[in-house]
């Protein structure tokens, strides 16, 4: 019967035999050091051949090879003008197609729209990305004055208010992890980069149920955010409204604040997570 079955049974073609092996005979290494060049490189707002191959201790005739291989891919780009490279168009090309398949940015954008309308103000989606929040969708306001993220821009946690809403939700262990390695950058004047006076700040955060920007990465600029948590209860995400301090005044934040809120639970039952009881 076996040798007339025109049709015998073939491993499937998505998984080689080695499938579960992830050792060094199953890694292409050229290809992991242009990953760790390029991710590396989206952490920076630019960096010079002779900074990242510094950085990464490797040989800079290494890294500008993997930086050409990039660029001809449209990942990364190269300013002549200050001999930087950054990172490319294409880049966030590739990123918007993963963007794509999750539910959180497709169901948040009707939710943006009412939160900005309800506001006057721009909403803004984010998600954590090591120690930075990555912007990944924003609903601008009318007015000419404004905040803008576009998606793909990088903030870091403890300098923004979705970034400190998220923090404030990290287990002490993990936050004292975070504190301990993140450069705590100072932006402006009001930037808290003592560690004992943002664990303070935290703490409020978890008590009032949202984070407050009180202008700490941006002179002018005004950011009330919320956690979004999923199924299993974890904060995933979060979603902001951002302004200058003239419209964000101190009497309209308690307002903004409860919109920011609903907004965030909202998103947080879209996301499978059990709406808090009245």
């Amino acid at each position: 019967m076996a040798e007339d079955d025109p049709s015998p049974q073939r491993r499937a073609r998505g998984r080689p035999r080695d499938w579960d092996d992830k050792t060094a005979q199953n890694t292409i290494k050229s290809l992991d050091r242009a990953m760790e060049v390029f991710e590396h490189l989206s952490t920076t707002e630019g960096a010079t051949l002779s900074a990242l191959a510094e950085d990464l201790a490797q040989s800079p005739a290494t890294v500008y090879r993997i930086l050409v291989t990039l660029e001809g891919r449209g990942l990364v780009e190269f300013d002549a003008a200050g001999q930087q490279w950054r990172i490319g168009a294409r880049a966030f090309v590739i990123g918007a197609r993963y963007l794509r398949r999750t539910s959180l940015v497709e169901r948040a954008r009707p939710v943006l729209r009412r939160l900005m309308e309800a506001t006057g103000e721009t909403a803004n989606l984010g998600v954590a990305r090591e120690t930075h929040v990555l912007f990944v969708s924003q609903v601008e306001t009318h007015e000419s004055i404004r905040a803008f993220f576009p998606p793909g821009t990088l903030s870091p946690l403890h300098a923004s208010g979705i970034g400190k809403a998220l923090l404030a939700q990290m287990t002490d262990d993990r936050l004292s992890r975070y504190i301990a390695t993140a450069p705590l950058d100072r932006f402006t004047r009001r930037t808290l980069t003592d560690p004992a006076n943002l664990r303070a700040d935290l703490e409020a955060t978890r008590d009032r149920g949202y984070a407050v920007d009180d202008e700490e990465k941006t002179e002018g600029m005004r950011c009330i955010a919320a956690p979004i948590f999923d199924l299993a209860e974890e904060a995933v995400a979060g979603v902001s409204v951002s302004g200058p301090v003239s419209r964000v005044k101190p009497e309209d934040m308690p307002r903004i604040a409860d919109a920011v809120m609903r907004a965030a639970e909202d998103l947080s039952v879209a996301m499978g997570a059990e709406r808090p009881r009245a």
